[in-house]
């Protein structure tokens, strides 16, 4: 079955915790802490499988979780970090962010890989700790949460030439001829229910692949016969093959039909009517087929190449002037650097990293921050928690507490914790 769009999110794994910890030995009566950090948690890493050419294997995954780090121990030993969690894709796979629109990865080389989630860094123990003012602290962190992302996995096939048109012109029998491709072929519409590719050799020896896109209808580029999912595989072809039915047998006219495919390759994206095209006028062997051929040419005046794909007449000359032009148009990048996660410049803003709002009568804080702070604060240890009310306090969070109204007894809740407000 060939799957090309999966979501899925994806949570990499917590860092191990940090151990509290004190040297005990015999002739050491005051020993330091030795409570050793724990181990960072796994990444999940996307990598290109050249074997693997649909996203199936991920079609009925909703989560992929990362490992926990290991904890660190006693006696100064940290813990492992855990090993990343390694997910196969095809050539030609694209990672969003469903949240924030942005590209992570493009996966179109043979060896690419990205990590889409970063693991947790492992909680400090209480040796980290240690200062000459406090020598002999008496709490550890708990690991660092791993990132979570909620991702939109496309594949799009990796093709030098697209040949596109509507059902039943004959595209399908082209790429049988000019290449291994096996496509079912029948005589009926949407024989063709996914994408083929072949790779064609020219006469000169030199190679490129082509892909067969199941047939176009009106309103494909909307979704009509799932033509917005066909459609985005051309988006990586140099150059668009437009395959007309010349013969008209089935009571259309060829000129309506270029015109339709055209119509719907623009309406999906400007960017498919800026590639190169060529018309291929095919069942040239049928009795109507010239008239019609001057008709169209007539009202199109680009170059048209005439064949038969079932007695294969004419489709070398094509693959010839296809080879040709490919060395000819150079490589333009699918996306913008703007589009990609990795380019975006954050500009700094001088806003409270946290919001504060009441719900009821209960004061509400809200911040990516305070929340990680919180969870890598073991609340059973007295040092560990006044740690995390200094840092609330160095943040501003006290003071804007009192600026908003609170009062002591107060109640504050941070994720689905509540606290008392004490002034």
């Amino acid at each position: 079955m060939f799957v090309d769009e999966v979501l899925l999110k994806v949570e990499a794994g917590r860092g191990g915790d940090g151990c509290t910890s004190f040297r005990r030995e015999k002739y050491v009566p005051l020993g330091g802490p030795n409570g050793g950090n724990g181990g960072r948690g796994s990444d999940i890493v996307f990598e290109v499988d050249e074997g693997l050419h649909t996203l199936l294997d991920l079609r009925y995954q909703k989560q992929i979780k990362g490992k926990k780090g290991e904890n660190g121990r006693g006696k100064n030993q940290h813990g492992a970090a855990s090993e990343d969690v390694i997910v196969r894709v095809p050539q030609g796979t694209i990672i969003t962010d469903m949240d924030t629109g942005l590209i992570l990865g493009d996966l179109k080389g043979k060896h690419d890989r990205v990590i889409v989630a970063k693991g947790g860094r492992g909680g400090r123990g209480n040796a980290a700790f240690k200062t000459h003012a406090n020598t002999a602290p008496e709490f550890s962190e708990n690991g660092e949460p791993g990132e979570e992302r909620n991702l939109k996995i496309e594949l799009k096939l990796l093709a030098d030439v697209g040949l596109v048109g509507l059902p039943s012109v004959g595209k399908s029998t082209i790429i049988s001829m000019v290449s291994k491709a096996k496509p079912k072929i029948a005589a009926y519409h949407f024989t063709t229910l996914t994408p083929n590719l072949g790779v064609v050799k020219t006469t000169s020896g030199k190679t490129f692949v082509m892909a067969d896109l199941p047939g176009l209808i009106e309103g494909a580029s909307k979704g009509e016969g799932l033509g917005d999912r066909f459609l985005k595989h051309i988006e990586r072809t140099k150059v668009i093959v437009h395959v007309v039915d010349m013969s008209g047998i089935e009571g259309r006219d060829p000129y309506d039909d270029y015109v339709l495919i055209n119509k719907e390759l623009q309406e999906f994206s400007e960017t498919l009517m800026k590639k190169t095209q060529v018309i291929v006028a095919n069942k040239m062997d049928m009795p109507s087929a010239k008239e019609n051929l001057v008709k169209f040419q007539k009202k199109v005046k680009d170059k048209i190449f005439e064949v038969s794909a079932l007695t294969n007449q004419g489709l070398q000359p094509v693959i010839d002037y296809l080879g040709q032009l490919l060395e000819e148009i150079p490589t333009t990048p699918l996306y913008e650097d703007n589009q990609f996660e990795s380019h975006v410049l954050y500009q700094f803003q001088k806003e409270e990293p946290y919001t504060i709002e009441k719900e009821d009568d209960v004061w509400v804080i809200h911040s990516e921050q305070v929340e990680k702070w919180f969870k890598m604060t073991k609340f059973n240890q007295e040092e560990g928690v006044l740690r995390f009310a200094k840092r609330l306090r160095k943040l501003g969070i006290d003071d804007k507490l009192r600026e908003m109204g609170a009062k002591e007894g107060d109640k504050v809740r941070i994720l689905d914790f509540y606290f008392d407000f004490k002034d």
